[in-house]
């Protein structure tokens, strides 16, 4: 076991994180906007990188500033030591390279397909390190994976309701169905309209939450691994209430520049925060439940890759605001799944202890 893990929400890390990270996000979108914002063809890999920074500050203050936590470079050894330090110097090449995208345009075909390359190779590492002899490692510093039943359960329950949010869309007549001829004249590809839809959804729904891992790590080492780590210590629906706000405000300034709601910047900034309370209530209980921040960086990969699979490639709503998804509707049906899973007893301040990446994984680990 680790040494022991503070019992009260220590604020001064909370606003220290916090403060980094805004820091960091809001200078990455300066550079995006006063570069033509989202009509700049390379803003796809810097959205790409800031998913990588909530992780690179926690992991940054864990190795370097924070003494007495698990991952300090005083007490990390072995793989994870090696991963946790590969993930930061990934970052800074990352943001190099989404910097370029964005200074230079031209060049984003080439640049795409380094950062494409560059996060499969990383990917494999991570897989390579885990595998020789990384298991123990990795958990000592609160990296566990948790079990495949884990990310089948969760990753597979979270694509049902977004193909039930596609479903809802088709019928209230809320969008547009999407042409599959179309769809190959638009992208030019010599092949049946058939064979390239279920190539797309193979790319898309099946592997690009496994492909997108390394980047939706970057959010969920920072929001669930370190800062719902901390805020649960006042009350766990509490804590993740405030994270769930938080988090959504680290959204804003996309938003503001168009990105998910174009054309609705203040319900947008609303409907943004609403969301990303929900999925915090979801992502929370995935980790609360196994101890695994790995398993909340999948369900996010299935959240970002299946639903945008989804609307491209089969119905694609009318408005981002007046639809099932990402919209009010969708909202609503992300309320009723936070309702059922308020249920679980996990959320008693009285019950058992939860897990958390910060203690590490359990030695017993908790069953359905």
């Amino acid at each position: 076991m680790l040494n022991p893990v503070s019992s009260t929400t220590r604020w001064s890390r909370v606003g220290l994180f916090v403060g980094l990270t805004f820091a960091l996000t809001l200078a990455l979108d300066l550079l995006i906007w006063v570069n033509g914002g989202l009509n700049n063809s390379g803003v796809g890999v810097a959205l790409q990188a800031q998913m990588l920074l909530p992780a690179f500050v926690a992991i940054g203050l864990g190795l370097f500033v924070f003494t007495d936590g698990p991952i300090h470079l005083s007490r990390v050894r072995g793989q994870a030591k090696i991963f946790l330090i590969g993930y930061l110097v990934f970052t800074l090449i990352f943001l190099a390279l989404a910097a370029a995208g964005i200074l230079m345009p031209s060049m984003v075909t080439v640049i795409s397909a380094v950062s494409g390359l560059f996060n499969i190779a990383a990917l494999l590492a991570v897989v390579l390190l885990r595998l020789i002899g990384g298991r123990e490692s990795f958990r000592k510093a609160g990296l566990t994976f948790g079990r495949p039943i884990h990310w089948l359960v969760f990753g597979g329950g979270l694509a049902l309701v977004y193909v039930l949010n596609t479903v809802l869309n088709w019928v209230f007549n809320l969008g547009t169905p999407v042409n599959p001829a179309l769809l190959v004249l638009s992208l030019g590809v010599p092949m049946s309209p058939t064979l390239l839809m279920i190539l797309l959804v193979v790319k898309g729904a099946l592997l690009g939450p496994f492909l997108g891992l390394l980047l939706a790590f970057g959010e969920e080492y920072g929001w669930r691994g370190f800062l719902q780590s901390e805020l649960i210590k006042f009350g766990r629906r509490r804590g993740i209430l405030l994270l769930g706000v938080i988090w959504g405000a680290w959204h804003w300034p996309l938003i503001w520049m168009g990105y998910n709601y174009p054309g609705e910047p203040v319900l947008g900034t609303i409907l943004m925060t609403l969301y990303t309370i929900a999925l915090a209530f979801v992502f929370g209980y995935a980790v609360l439940k196994t101890g695994s921040v790995w398993l909340a960086a999948f369900i996010h990969a299935v959240n970002n890759q299946v639903l945008s699979t989804l609307m491209s490639l089969f119905y694609t709503p009318n408005s981002m605001i007046y639809s099932f998804g990402i919209g009010i509707y969708g909202l609503i049906l992300m309320a009723l799944v936070v309702a059922l899973i308020l249920r679980d007893p996990v959320w008693r301040e009285t019950g058992p202890a939860p897990f958390t990446p910060e203690a590490g994984e359990p030695e017993i680990q908790p069953t359905y």
